[in-house]
């Protein structure tokens, strides 16, 4: 088995990415290793050639990101407090190019994300496809099982 020194959490910002910050916390102690955890902004809502008024969906997807890093930031608080460093990264486009390049410039050994089906809202607000991105992974990658409750609008 390869040495793992450098572990790549993926931050959907929903809730559910706690259980894959878990992972990357207990392995990055386990092996430690340094921890990184990436959120890619990604505004669905910033596309051009929307016809239809989506002012409300807008709003709803901004409170979705607003609670999702609370509890995020919660968490990551704490493992700083026990001394764990982590490196938060934030970065803006597309999710698969940008967790590729930092995979590929922070010369990461592990990718740990979810590996729930994503429903169509989710896939639509936050941009996510497992399945390209575990095809262009030029490291191992740990999927964390956890399933979705549907969105209720």
């Amino acid at each position: 088995m390869e040495d793992i020194n450098r572990i790549l959490v993926v931050s959907r910002d929903t809730k559910y990415c706690q259980e894959a910050v878990h992972y990357g916390v207990s392995l990055a102690r386990k092996f430690d290793a340094e921890l990184f955890i990436i959120h890619v902004v990604h505004n669905p809502f910033g596309l051009e050639g929307w016809n239809l008024p989506t002012v409300a969906l807008d709003r709803e997807y901004q409170n979705i990101i607003k609670e999702a890093k609370a509890d995020l930031e919660k968490i990551i608080r704490l493992e700083k407090g026990k001394g764990l460093p982590i490196k938060e990264l934030i970065r803006e486009g597309e999710p698969t190019e940008e967790i590729l390049k930092t995979v590929k410039e922070e010369k990461i050994d592990l990718l740990i994300m979810l590996s729930h089906e994503e429903w169509r809202i989710e896939h639509f607000l936050f941009g996510r496809s497992n399945e390209e991105l575990v095809r262009k992974m030029p490291c191992s990658v740990l999927l964390v099982k956890k399933e979705p409750q549907p969105v209720n609008w």
